[in-house]
């Protein structure tokens, strides 16, 4: 049975001071979001980060990783004792505590999720940017027919139990499995596939694509580590198949080499297991965004960097002369073969691969663009990034970001070499969890006036 200690209770003594806390229980008050997935809530001073909690809300939690001795603890409610206007019921039976990672607010109404973005989005930004900004996350259609929030994703990474070969998910900071036989926010196209219904023995994990716009579907199962063969891969619908393994590559196993997806006026390659928005909606909101923060001109020199298979610089040449230069840079060079592919048609354009902070600095390779989008991954740009850009001296960039705290903390770099923020918009492009994407545009900040 867990421990069960109330607001009051006696500390430990120095004799256990070290001694694990996982399993005891408190009661709390629920304190504001922070970035993460979770709220922060105080027990005798010491900070509680609680998962599957809401802002105001009087509740138990128990603990889940944490000692005597540690900073704060990591908790789940287990019991709701005063419950917010906002609480509803998951509806995933697989979202709790001890249950399914992959989402975050399913307790919470689709408004309330909003709300929970937006105030995490403008606590990075004044935290890390200095920045006090109004933020709202704006809602974004999903799949008709469906319910708010449910059946969005169209790529899912299932893992698999390796003893009982069940298809699941990870458990939130776990390795553990969560088998599941459907995920609520799967896009259907996924789940026609079947794969919680198969036996995975001898498989590391799955993942499905299911494209927008398109009927392809594709499979990436990477085989576990002890696995030499390749298993054969039955499942309800036609898919391509492909060989993952742990750098995150994929070989063509049989079928077509990647899916065909359709935004922003075109259908697009995309080979493997290559990068595409996981929201159907999400590469016609970001590119129409994207757009509105750079006004691209006729005669622009524009840099798409994190290019990917050329979503951003196909709408951004669109506006464009023919005869107008952009340059995309990926690290990925299957990516730049499909975004080569992709805009074949368009004399303008080219593509770089390598890592962009590499590429910025070739011999030769650019010596000013007027205009710059940027959709790094997770982990944001970083200072060099942010540097080489500045001294490319745009007239306006645009910065698409995943991750808030990553999109501060770069926001402040370009402050610090003359470049102020504009506009943010914010998108909930992945409703349930904790994400959310975000839309920065940044231009010269005004000189001050010369002292006299």
């Amino acid at each position: 049975m867990p421990t069960f200690r109330s607001a009051g209770s006696p500390p430990s003594t120095a004799d256990d001071a070290a001694e694990s806390l996982v399993g005891t229980r408190y009661e709390v008050e629920v304190g504001p979001v922070a970035h993460g997935g979770h709220c922060v809530a105080r027990h005798e001073g010491r900070v509680l980060f609680v998962r599957h909690g809401l802002p105001g809300e009087r509740v138990v939690v128990e603990v889940t990783e944490g000692a005597e001795t540690s900073r704060f603890l990591r908790t789940d409610v287990v019991e709701v004792l005063t419950p917010s206007p906002d609480r509803v019921q998951p509806p995933c039976p697989y979202a709790g505590p001890g249950r399914c990672g992959g989402c975050d607010w399913q307790h919470a109404t689709p408004a309330a999720q909003r709300a929970l973005k937006a105030a995490v989005v403008a606590e990075q930004l004044r935290r890390l940017a200095g920045l006090d900004l109004d933020v709202q996350v704006e809602a974004v259609d999903g799949p008709p027919g469906l319910p708010e929030g449910l059946g969005w994703r169209t790529r899912v990474q299932f893992a698999v139990d390796p003893d009982s070969g069940a298809v699941g998910l990870r458990k939130h900071r776990s390795h553990d499995v969560q088998p599941i036989d459907a995920c609520a926010i799967a896009a259907p196209g996924v789940e026609e596939l079947g794969i919680e219904r198969r036996d995975w023995r001898g498989v590391a994990s799955i993942e499905a694509v299911a494209a927008s716009g398109s009927l392809d579907r594709a499979v990436v199962v990477t085989p576990a580590e002890h696995e030499g063969r390749m298993p054969i891969v039955e499942l309800d619908r036609p898919v391509a198949v492909f060989r993952g393994d742990e750098r995150g590559r994929a070989k063509r196993v049989h079928g077509r080499a990647g899916v065909r997806e359709v935004a922003a006026g075109r259908t697009w390659r995309v080979s493997g297991a290559g990068f595409w928005q996981v929201h159907p909606a999400a590469a016609d909101t970001l590119v129409a965004a994207v757009l509105d923060g750079l006004e691209p001109r006729p005669g622009d020199v524009a840099l798409d960097l994190y290019c990917g298979v050329g979503l951003f610089a196909g709408a951004i040449a669109d506006r464009l002369a023919d005869s107008d230069t952009v340059i995309g840079v990926e690290s990925s060079r299957d990516a730049v073969e499909d975004a080569r592919h992709n805009l074949r048609a368009v004399p303008g354009a080219r593509f770089e691969a390598g890592r962009v902070e590499r590429v910025l600095t070739r011999p030769g390779f650019l010596r000013r663009a007027d205009i710059v989008v940027l959709d790094p991954p997770r982990a944001g740009a970083g200072k060099t990034v942010v540097e080489r850009i500045a001294r490319l001296t745009p007239r306006r960039i645009v910065y698409v970001a995943c991750d808030p705290a990553a999109l501060a903390r770069d926001v402040g770099y370009f402050a610090q070499r003359g470049y102020r923020l504009r506009a943010l918009r914010a998108f909930d492009l992945f409703p349930q969890t904790h994400h959310v994407e975000c839309i920065a545009v940044l231009e010269p900040a005004p000189k001050a006036p010369k002292q006299r």
